[in-house]
Parts: C-alpha cells; structure tokens; sequence
C-alpha cells in the first residue's frame, strides 16, 4: 500500500516538513512516486519511519541514526531487538525514578526526612532533599517531625527496604477488599487502616488514632497525596480516608 507524505505525517504524528526534512539529509525518503511526481510511501517505508523515531526517543542524533541505518551491515530485526533492550532499560529507569517520587512523597506526608547517607543508594540518580524544605515548612515545628528525624535517622538501605515492602502489602491488601467489594466501614478494612497506624506508630513517631484521622484528611485535600494511593487502586484515596475515620470511630467505642 502507497501513502502521501500528508497520510504519513498524520499516521506518525510528525510534520509534512519532518518528513521532507528526513528525505533531503538521505535518512528516510519514499520509495515511490506518483505519475505526477508526488512522494509515496510504502508500508516498509512506515517500519523504517518507525524505527527511525524509536531511535530518536532513545536519544539518537539524526546524523547517528542514518549511520547506523545505513550500514551495509544493518539488520532491522536486530535494530528491534535493540531498542526494545534500550526500551525496557529506560522503562526499568523511569519505574525507577517513580518509585523515588512515591517514596518522597511518603516522607512528605509523614514528615519523615530520609537518612542523608540513604539517599542517593534508594533514589540512584534521584535527589528527594529537593522536597526537604516543603517537609520542614509543614512539619517542622512539630514533634512528630522531630521525633521521625531522631528514628530515621539511624535508617539503613535495608530499614527502608523493610518499610517499603510493609507499605506495598498494606496496599496490596486494600486493593484486594475493595475489588471484592468490601466497604471501608467492614472491620477487615478497619483492621488495615490500625496497621498502617501502627506502621507510623512504630516506624516514625507515636500516631495516635486523632492524629492518622488528620493524615486521613490530607489523602483528600492535597491532590500529590490522592494521585499516590490512587495509582494503587482507582477510588483509594478516599476508600482510605473512609477506613481510618471508622477505625478511629471504633477506638473511640
């Protein structure tokens, strides 16, 4: 099948002027022409294109990829192989890069800083310190805050390793009630809301049941909080919040 230049800058996404521009520097042109000289492209036109454009999301210069392109030697089920190596590596990165900014905004509702020594090793090339001051700002004064930096900071890789695994099981298991339908009112959603209590009592400062109750307010209020559990499952932030207020409603008798 032959596509016009215009179909195949709308079918990729690019410029009608990207692909001029391809053509003119010897990386991409059309394989065909029309009677009245007009660029066609064929289907394996549109498999290079598309190769063209992985290269270039993985970082390749233009002049780079029409070198290796070009090479007598270019095997294009080899360059796929390729990229998709280079894809799951930046993919396994960004996870990577997610996992630090769930991590950061964990100590940012908890008010619990990470061990400066810790840092670089949980986070690799990510720097929470960044949110540091917004912490100090919110929590500072507190002595909740200065309770969390006394424990935390003795915390090693693995201390955090530990909290990160309790934490995903929390979740794990909350996700798993909602799924089957289990109201944050129902006493195992209860029971869940007191162990993530008992979590901060135990890792960070004493929460009482008052105070998770104000945390539970937060999930709601501040949409950086609401986008964490709502990762996890559709609907948890305020399932959550709903499930630590009937915990507390059930200490109180």
């Amino acid at each position: 099948m032959e596509h016009t230049v215009g179909a195949v800058a709308g079918i990729a996404g690019i410029s009608v002027r990207t692909l001029h521009h391809y053509d003119e520097i010897g990386l991409l042109g059309p394989s065909e022409r029309s009677g009245a000289g007009y660029r066609l492209y064929t289907d394996d036109d549109l498999v290079t294109l598309q190769q063209v454009m992985f290269f270039k999301e993985l970082g390749f210069g233009l002049e780079d990829i029409k070198r290796l392109m070009h090479d007598p030697t270019f095997d294009r089920r080899e360059a796929l192989r390729l990229q998709h190596r280079m894809l799951a590596d930046k993919t396994a990165q960004l996870m990577k890069m997610m996992d630090a900014v769930e991590q950061t905004l964990s100590g940012i509702e908890e008010g619990t800083p990470m061990a400066t020594d810790d840092m670089f090793e949980v986070f690799s090339d990510f720097d929470p310190k960044r949110y540091e001051t917004e912490v100090r700002e919110r929590w500072g004064d507190t002595d909740a805050y200065r309770e969390s930096a006394r424990r935390t900071k003795g915390y090693k890789k693995e201390d955090w390793a530990r909290f990160k695994a309790e934490s995903e099981q929390i979740g794990t298991d909350t996700a798993a009630l909602m799924d089957a339908g289990v109201p944050a009112t129902d006493p195992r959603a209860m029971d869940l809301a007191e162990q993530a209590r008992l979590q901060i009592d135990r890792w960070f400062y004493p929460c009482s049941h008052e105070m998770h109750a104000n945390l539970a307010e937060m999930y709601l209020a501040d949409p950086r909080f609401t986008a964490t559990y709502e990762k996890i499952h559709e609907g948890m932030a305020q399932y959550w919040h709903d499930a630590i207020i009937a915990n507390l409603a059930r200490a109180r008798g």
